[in-house]
């Protein structure tokens, strides 16, 4: 993905203005899993929208023929970015959102109502209402039944309603999707979700982006040093020591 800078209004105004995006020239991605971390506020889930819509996918999530519009709040970003495609084009695809998921199921359950000679769409996603499900199964029930491999697979923040257990297990469905020949392209906070051996880390930071291991990650590094030195950080956090 290359960022077109000489067609870029202004750097100096938003989402241009991140230090993501104004020191941005070329990204680069994983054949199988690429990772997008950093702190709050660091760009990320703007960078991964702009991907994504620049590859053609609704700003609010879903496959390449979701076409609703909940809020419109995306920004222009995925204007000034070209795509470098490869040879082998992927026969499915999707863009996953934590944030925009309940509008997802909602846009489900409303298309299925309407006349169809095909099956309903919820059969691909396990047969049974989203808003029927608890937030973690019904995430689960799109890795699961949805993905189905040779696809692009876009995810922002897909723990958010994920235990330990599940993310997990996540990682176990990534493998075995990337052995159908299956690309990810990952935003998160999850050391667990980032601990896929065969895969690109890029942290945002205020500098720019760089390209990190997960030992060297923030949130490998926080959780690692929490869990080692609980009572000790718990003291510092709680007594102001």
């Amino acid at each position: 993905m290359v960022l077109l800078r000489e067609e870029v209004p202004s750097f100096a105004r938003y989402p241009f203005e991140l230090p993501a995006v104004a020191s941005l020239e070329k990204l680069d991605f994983h054949p199988k899993v690429t990772y997008i971390v950093g702190e709050n506020g660091m760009g990320k889930s703007t960078l991964l929208e702009a991907v994504a819509v620049a590859l053609g996918f609704n700003p609010e999530g879903g496959t390449l023929n979701f076409t609703f519009s909940t809020a419109p709040t995306h920004s222009e970003l995925y204007r000034y970015l070209r795509p470098i495609r490869g040879a082998r084009k992927p026969r499915d695809g999707f863009f996953f959102r934590a944030e925009s998921y309940y509008n997802l199921a909602t846009a489900i359950d409303e298309l299925d109502r309407e006349p169809a000679f095909g099956r309903p769409i919820i059969h691909a996603y396990g047969g049974k209402s989203l808003h029927m499900m608890s937030h973690g199964e019904s995430f689960f029930a799109a890795f699961l039944n949805r993905f189905g491999g040779n696809g692009l697979y876009i995810m922002d923040e897909p723990e958010a309603a994920l235990s330990p257990f599940r993310q997990m297990a996540m990682l176990a469905r990534i493998h075995e999707l990337v052995g159908k020949r299956s690309q990810f392209i990952i935003s998160t906070h999850s050391p667990i979700l980032m601990a896929y051996p065969d895969s690109l880390i890029y942290q945002l930071t205020g500098e720019g982006i760089r390209r990190v291991e997960l030992e060297e990650t923030d949130h490998y590094v926080i959780m690692k040093e929490f869990l080692n030195n609980r009572e000790k950080m718990l003291r510092e956090l709680l007594e102001g020591e």
